[in-house]
């Protein structure tokens, strides 16, 4: 995928996140997508437990993902019923893919579900990565719709999964905004003894 260092070093140095709602089609076509996925799965995985699971949700899925938002809402917010919940329509319809990554953490095994958890991170990260080395913008949103237990149980998580977020790729439609990075030196500090 990268000829030399210096074009991983570019594809990491130009990695960023696109609005979900200013993505486009085309989206990655089944092979690009399976090979993202597969990408994305190269992660750290303390103990080789695998500790999340990828949901595809087609495009022709969108609609009942509306309908499986907007009824949790209702349900999780009382007085809800009758007000416009057309953003939540247009969350399920952004973007021509969509991912939904869940951690799955086995809490009987050695390996602290904290690490677990951090392994499904990175996995997150690796999507992103992924998509944009296939010429894809990708975001990774979070909000109410990842912490709704009646979504997260719509996905098939037990009961110590969680949604990690939802993972829409697609192509930007503007060029992408650079948004502010920390000081170099706000975050990083020597250790002092």
């Amino acid at each position: 995928m990268f000829n030399d260092r210096s074009s991983l070093l570019a594809h990491l140095s130009t990695r960023r996140s696109g609005k979900a709602r200013d993505m486009i089609a085309p989206g990655p076509d089944a092979g690009e997508l399976r090979d993202i996925i597969a990408l994305a799965l190269r992660t750290p995985d303390h103990g080789k437990l695998a500790p999340w699971r990828i949901v595809t949700v087609a495009a022709d899925q969108r609609a009942a993902l509306a309908t499986l938002l907007k009824t949790a809402w209702v349900e999780e917010n009382p007085g809800a019923a009758g007000l416009d919940l057309s953003a939540l329509d247009q969350f399920a319809h952004q973007a021509p893919t969509l991912l939904v990554l869940l951690s799955t953490p086995m809490a009987e095994s050695k390996i602290p579900v904290w690490e677990q958890q951090m392994s499904a991170g990175a996995v997150g990260m690796n999507l992103l990565h992924a998509a944009h080395a296939h010429g894809f913008v990708g975001s990774w949103l979070t909000g109410w719709a990842a912490y709704s237990p009646a979504v997260a149980a719509a996905f098939g998580a037990g009961d110590h999964d969680t949604i990690v977020g939802y993972f829409f790729i697609g192509t930007a439609a503007r060029d992408l905004d650079e948004r502010p990075r920390p000081e170099y030196y706000a975050v990083v500090h020597a250790w002092e003894i």
